[in-house]
């Protein structure tokens, strides 16, 4: 039973509990809240907690055989003696997977507790069970608003699907002030757009004309031309721009921050302080590839299997040498879409359609896109069994290190595949293509892209739009869609209902699909994919927070109405944490300040339009100024070039992107002084983007302990009053023993 005690701060806790009262009166006023009393079973014991041994049975307060045990403790119970039963004479002959693997059984699964649906209301019958409870009170989509019931979804699945659910819905609750800033930016552009001095010089531009952008089929452009592609621009490249990537740098690391907290409350409350260290068993792979190997444990003292070093190492090189060819294969893949965008501009320039003609660029990069999406699809169904044979291969020791490798691995594939592209766009396109009458070709042939007169920025927001809206939508698809539909074929095959009472429940359930063969990797991979999205690009394109948080809000129910009535129940298994994903979303959270400090420094106009401000514009001289600051920056930013030596039997001049010398001067077309000053900005911005945001990442996260302070004295309070406990149990164990042999008793430790 547990200990309450109290102390001197018992007066000042008075006026607190008065205060914490307040905010729980309001909570249950909450919407989102849910009813507690709709779970009854969920409600806190008021008995301490430790690892269950048979040796020290006396220790614990059994009230029922049959229900000491949790149904998902017992299920483990079971899965771990099949895994380690042996089913002929044979080393390797151990196993309920090798008896699935070779044909002996078709699956193995713990069942359902019934029915998820019933014909009588929940609000006046209450629940069949807890299957039925998850699906009224969680699965169904009418819930979508409400909190996540985590302790019943960790009492039926597990602790590892719970803290997976716990995870996304804290990730899902921290978009929302993401959200809300991105839109906030979004829409600042959007009211200020016509104000711009940048877009009202470009659409009033009637007698600039452009220099061709390709060199066959395309001809002289005017800059009004561009007028719609400026505007646009302006929505994502404005002032607030260089706030909104600081401020998603500081999130992320609060993010990352109070789920430390929050995930330290729930490993207390779950009885998972210390159970990796103490439970954590070798795969049966492992066994029975080393069994003869084996060394002393420095830990528990007793002999284990052994991986000796070299073969560790010869594996793991392996390993990373098929790690490195996927990733050549993937830039390769996406050399093949830019050798692809080079050639079909000039088609889509002469095009016969008028709309593909006059915006041939949109429509080179749309297709591109669009292909380039087909390409990730089937990349990644490649890597999937690639990255599974190679962990496999390296015959990992534990669970926990099977998952961390495959999922490490799974990730580098499917990071590089998404965003090489967006990669290449942000800091490739159109930074090499030389200038007119000199332009830079790919094998001689084919000239490089250059980006919109606008810049390129629109490319890049084009590129993660539609990659971000159609992975969602396939992935959605490919969660729920298909289960439905070969959960919908097998009941028509067989001509039966969604679920027959007259047969038994296992038989029911193996109609269902089973669960992913990699167990939560890909649910995992699609957030901190969508994490990465989120973060590392947000400078170009500031809705993407509202975009994740809108799927998240359907991912949540998704996965639930997934996990409840489409998939076979999973093995309930434990965890402490999300296992390697909180240190790749770290780095995610690194690598998002140094590509935003680039795509604000080299990407966008920002620093170009910074630099003429304070040192060419009308501003430059005057402290105080009396007209727009940018005003003429659009002139300044264009170079002129002779049309004569283009051949085309045209005079005059046309307008270029760059800051080169005009075609009178003493060095023309060479790079003006004004160029190496916006380069010198740009890389002092980088820099100084950098160490700021850094600085302020470190601070916050000093700020913040990973586990709070009253959780940290309470734990190691409760270890004291335990040994208290287990050493009086102990005494009193003793006594009864004197006792019943008629030796004398002590009242103290012999």
């Amino acid at each position: 039973k547990k200990c309450y005690y109290t102390d001197g701060r018992s007066k000042s806790m008075g006026r607190m509990q008065t205060y914490f009262r307040r905010i729980k009166n309001w909570m249950a006023q909450n919407p989102m809240v849910l009813d507690k009393s709709a779970f009854p079973d969920l409600e806190e014991s008021d008995c301490y907690t430790g690892p269950f041994s048979r040796a020290r049975i006396h220790h614990f307060i059994i009230n029922n055989k049959d229900t000491f045990f949790s149904n998902a403790t017992r299920s483990r119970i079971v899965y771990h003696m099949l895994e380690r039963t042996k089913y002929e004479n044979g080393i390797s002959k151990v196993g309920i997977r090798k008896l699935i693997n070779n044909g002996s059984y078709i699956a193995a699964f713990p069942p359902h507790e019934g029915a998820y649906k019933s014909s009588q209301p929940i609000k006046t019958h209450g629940p069949q069970n807890n299957r039925h409870l998850l699906y009224e009170r969680w699965a169904r989509w009418g819930m979508w608003y409400k909190h996540q019931p985590l302790d019943l979804i960790r009492l039926y699945f597990g602790e590892k699907i719970g803290l997976y659910f716990a995870w996304l819905g804290w990730y899902t609750g921290m978009l929302i002030p993401a959200a809300i800033v991105g839109l906030c930016v979004f829409f600042y552009g959007l009211f200020t757009m016509n104000n711009s001095q940048v877009s009202q010089e470009i659409c009033k531009a009637t007698e600039v004309f452009m220099c061709p952008l390709c060199d066959k089929n395309c001809s002289l452009q005017r800059l009004n031309d561009s007028c719609i592609y400026a505007k646009v621009t302006y929505l994502f490249d404005n002032g607030g721009t260089v706030f909104f990537a600081i401020f998603m740098a500081i999130w992320a690391t609060v993010f990352l921050e109070f789920w430390k907290r929050r995930r330290s409350i729930l490993t207390y409350t779950w009885d998972l302080i210390e159970w990796e260290e103490e439970e954590e068993t070798l795969r049966p792979q492992f066994e029975a590839k080393y069994y003869k190997m084996e060394i002393v444990n420095p830990i528990t003292g007793k002999p284990e299997p052994h991986q000796p070093s070299s073969d560790k190492v010869t594996r793991l090189l392996v390993s990373v040498s098929g790690i490195f060819f996927m990733i050549s294969l993937v830039i390769t893949a996406v050399f093949g879409v830019v050798v692809y965008r080079l050639v079909v501009m000039e088609q889509f320039a002469s095009f016969k359609w008028n709309f593909i003609k006059q915006y041939w660029q949109f429509a080179t990069s749309a297709a591109a896109v669009c292909i380039n999406f087909i390409i990730i699809m089937l990349l990644n169904l490649a890597y999937e069994k690639i990255a599974y044979l190679l962990t496999n291969l390296e015959y990992p020791r534990t669970e926990s290190e099977w998952e961390n490798s495959f999922a490490l691995k799974m990730f580098l594939f499917q990071f590089v595949n998404l965003n090489s592209s967006i990669f290449y766009i942000a800091f490739f396109l159109g930074r090499f293509v030389g200038h007119p009458g000199k332009y830079n070709k790919l094998f001689d042939r084919w000239r490089l892209e250059e980006c919109h007169p606008s810049g390129c920025l629109i490319d890049l927001c084009l590129q993660m739009g539609v990659i971000m809206f159609l992975k969602q939508i396939w992935n959605n698809f490919m969660e729920l869609g298909y289960p439905l539909i070969q959960n919908w074929w097998s009941r028509h095959k067989i001509k039966r209902g969604i679920h027959d009472a007259s047969i038994p429940q296992w038989e029911n359930d193996w109609n269902l699909q089973p669960m992913n063969l990699h167990g939560l990797m890909d649910e995992y991979l699609e957030m901190v994919l969508q994490f990465g999205f989120t973060t590392i690009f947000v400078a170009a394109f500031p809705l993407a927070p509202l975009l994740a948080l809108l799927n998240n809000i359907i991912e949540i129910r998704l996965d639930a109405y997934k996990f409840v009535t489409q998939w076979r129940r999973p093995l309930p298994a434990r965890a402490t944490d999300i296992g390697i994903w909180l240190g790749i979303l770290e780095g995610i959270g690194i690598l998002a300040v140094i590509t935003n400090a680039f795509v604000i420094a080299i990407t966008s106009d920002y620093i170009p339009r910074f630099v003429y401000e304070y040192k060419y514009g009308p501003c430059a001289n005057h402290v105080e100024p009396s007209e727009n600051c940018l005003k003429g920056y659009v002139n300044n930013s264009l170079s002129f070039f002779d049309l004569s030596e283009l051949g085309m039997g045209k005079s005059g001049y046309c307008r270029y992107r760059d800051y080169r010398g005009p075609p009178w001067s003493s060095k023309p077309y060479e790079f003006t002084l004004q160029y190496w000053h916006i380069l010198a900005a740009r890389l002092a911005f980088i820099i100084v983007f950098e160490h700021l945001v850094f600085g302020i990442k470190s601070f916050i996260a000093y700020l913040i302990p990973d586990v709070p302070k009253g959780l940290h004295d309470r734990i190691r309070r409760e270890k004291y009053l335990v040994q208290e406990m287990m050493y009086e149990a102990e005494l009193e164990h003793l006594q009864q023993q004197r006792r019943k042999s008629g030796q004398p008793v002590h009242h103290e430790w012999p």
